[in-house]
């Protein structure tokens, strides 16, 4: 299948101001038009089952502790997916694997509500380089307008 890549998202403005501490929120945002397609991406056809959408890049250094995902517009019926990292620089680490479902395995996007990050047998994790946070697609292919808001918390640490 596919990737789909919103543009700019290495510049996607990521601030910490938090005086006291390197606890962080950041937050992503996957929005479809009426054809299903991602807005301001690389691709003008709507999403199909099994497309992966990179929606944005978690800084290297993160202490990945858990998440939040928003569908606050449903997408079409039967579209669920799982939500994880893949490293930017296309390749693996063996201290910290990528993984396509660290955070979700089957979140339903087709149901507007707040869903807490569902992968229980995840550990947090220290990613030692930039990676993006990656939806891919299962159920359905997408045909509607959609709204997904993803907040990844947790820890600043630095890249390594």
């Amino acid at each position: 299948m596919p990737t789909i890549t919103k543009k700019r998202i290495a510049q996607e403005n990521q601030q910490n101001g938090a005086p006291y501490g390197n606890a962080a929120v950041l937050p992503f945002n996957l929005t479809t038009n009426a054809t299903g397609a991602v807005v301001n991406s690389d691709t003008a056809t709507g999403i199909a089952l099994g497309d992966k959408v990179r929606i944005g890049v978690i800084p290297a250094g993160m202490l990945l502790n858990d998440a939040l995902l928003i569908v606050s517009d449903a997408f079409t019926a039967l579209v669920t997916a799982k939500v994880g990292f893949e490293y930017v620089d296309g390749l693996d680490s063996p201290a910290v694997p990528q993984d396509d479902d660290y955070f979700a395995t089957a979140v339903t996007l087709h149901t507007a509500g707040r869903f807490r990050a569902s992968n229980v047998a995840v550990r947090p994790v220290t990613l030692p380089k930039d990676a993006y946070l990656i939806v891919t697609t299962a159920g359905a292919a997408n045909a509607v307008v959609g709204v997904l808001d993803v907040l990844v918390e947790g820890v600043l640490t630095g890249a390594p």
